[in-house]
């Protein structure tokens, strides 16, 4: 008896897990569904109606609702939208219903050398096929010959990468690195600029500026500072002032241009400055290219007009040819040795993986060989001539266009009317968007690829979508 009992509760509990069991026939169904429509090279009439239905959807129950508030590209009622497909060209893409765009927004500045580079996509899928993943263990030649490419074309004596998948971690690795450096000298406090974005991680949002973001998640790191951008004299009282009370500073955070700020450029000298007062007081010059770097303003990074040679640089967006995430922190080896002791103080599992860095070494041999900086220079040059034409046209509208190479902001009189513009150039057939610190800016940050006679028809619909704002007031 004791052992039918026995028996007979082992049964029960048996039964009570098969319950318990999820019953996976429906993602099964759900994830061939997708991925028949991912291998599709051309698509029916059916499988555009599915994917869009499907994808607006799922980003009311499954991702944020909001979204569907917030793009251009979804209708009113939030019931359908634009919805991306693939790749058209170097400077374009089309969507599901076969509507090409030509992209001046650039994937928020990642598409450097193009859409779906060749030369990149052929080393990532070279890679692929030996080697996706790395094995933590052994040593990955292609993150050592990444490193050693890193070292060569920065400013200065940058010697040493720690690589990561996004500018805010490299921002955070960069922060990590000055506070380990600095703290035996007993500082420990940072300076940023207001009108920064440095990334929304913890460490990474101390140092960004808009309150918006900030307030939801305060405390933040503690010891962080904001100056006014370009205002060299509140830099140096600021250092000053911190010294007189015993908060010395670690390390100054800067963009050389301020990307989500609405592209502000600072004063010509003031990263120089900046660089002498980081000298005098010891402080580590921290330098932010993750939007800036790569080709972008002209030259490979922004700091190269000034002769300035930081401590540290944060590299991402670009670095990975708009085909994989990669980021970078390059130091000094003074600086970045004191990560040498214990390799595994900061880590990341997938940073520098090697299709990662597969992307970012064809990115660095396509800008270098393709001149890909110089063109940026002169295209942007034509770009912003022709700008100026159209808003000339349209005081009331716009208040001005700045920019360096191909990294424009397009700075209108309110925000409603930068919605208005980018949402009528969206209808006509341009991608752009507005900044998130500066809202009534929008960026025109477009492949550096781009052609002569896009950046015409850019304008030509900016002059179009201007006319019919000025004529609905």
């Amino acid at each position: 008896m004791r052992s039918t009992s026995s028996s007979l509760k082992i049964d029960e509990n048996l039964v009570s897990i098969n319950k318990e069991v999820k019953d996976y026939r429906e993602v099964l169904k759900y994830s061939k569904e997708v991925l028949n429509f991912i291998a599709k090279e051309d698509l029916s009439k059916d499988d555009v109606e599915w994917i869009s239905t499907e994808t607006v959807n799922n980003f009311r129950d499954y991702v944020n609702p909001g979204f569907l508030e917030y793009r251009k590209s979804v209708t009113s009622n939030g019931e359908f939208a634009a919805v991306e497909w693939k790749d058209s060209g170097l400077n374009s893409f089309v969507d599901v219903n076969g509507k090409e765009y030509i992209d001046c927004l650039g994937g928020y500045g990642i598409y450097n050398v193009g859409h779906r580079n060749p030369k990149v996509l052929k080393a990532v899928t070279d890679q692929l096929k030996h080697q996706a993943l790395h094995s933590q263990e052994l040593l990955d030649p292609l993150r050592a010959a990444l490193a050693k490419l890193l070292a060569e074309i920065t400013p200065g004596d940058l010697k040493y990468s720690f690589l990561c998948n996004s500018g805010t971690e490299a921002v955070e690795g960069a922060i990590k690195l000055a506070k380990l450096h600095q703290q035996k000298k007993g500082k420990f406090h940072f300076i940023a600029a207001t009108g920064a974005f440095h990334g929304k991680s913890l460490g990474a949002l101390s140092a960004t500026s808009k309150g918006l973001f900030r307030k939801p998640f305060m405390p933040l790191v503690s010891g962080f500072k904001h100056v006014l951008y370009g205002d060299i004299d509140m830099l140096r009282k600021t250092v000053e002032a911190s010294k007189m009370v015993g908060e010395d500073i670690a390390a100054i955070l800067l963009e050389p241009i301020q990307g989500e700020g609405g592209v502000i450029i600072p004063p010509k000298n003031y990263l120089a400055q900046v660089r002498e007062l980081c000298d005098e007081f010891d402080i580590i010059m921290i330098v932010d290219e993750v939007q800036t770097g790569m080709g972008r303003t002209g030259k490979m990074f922004n700091v190269d007009y000034y002769d300035v040679k930081p401590d540290i640089m944060c590299l991402a967006k670009a670095l990975g040819g708009g085909i994989m995430p990669v980021g970078a922190v390059i130091a000094t080896e003074e600086v970045f040795q004191d990560f040498f002791p214990n390799p595994f103080i900061h880590t990341t599992t997938f940073g520098g993986n090697p299709l990662s860095c597969a992307a970012a070494i064809a990115t660095i041999n396509t800008l270098i060989e393709d001149k890909i900086p110089e063109r940026a220079a002169r295209v942007g040059d034509y770009f912003i001539g022709n700008i100026k034409k159209v808003i000339s046209k349209y005081p009331s509208l716009v208040k001005e266009v700045r920019g360096m190479g191909l990294m424009i902001g397009l700075e209108f009189t309110d925000n409603n009317i930068g919605y208005a513009a980018s949402k009528e150039l969206f209808n006509k057939g341009v991608l752009v968007a507005g900044t998130l610190i500066n809202a009534q800016t929008i960026r025109i940050e477009p492949p550096l690829t781009i052609e002569e006679k896009q950046c015409d028809i850019v304008c030509i619909a900016l002059d179009d979508a201007l006319k019919s704002i000025k004529d609905a007031r």
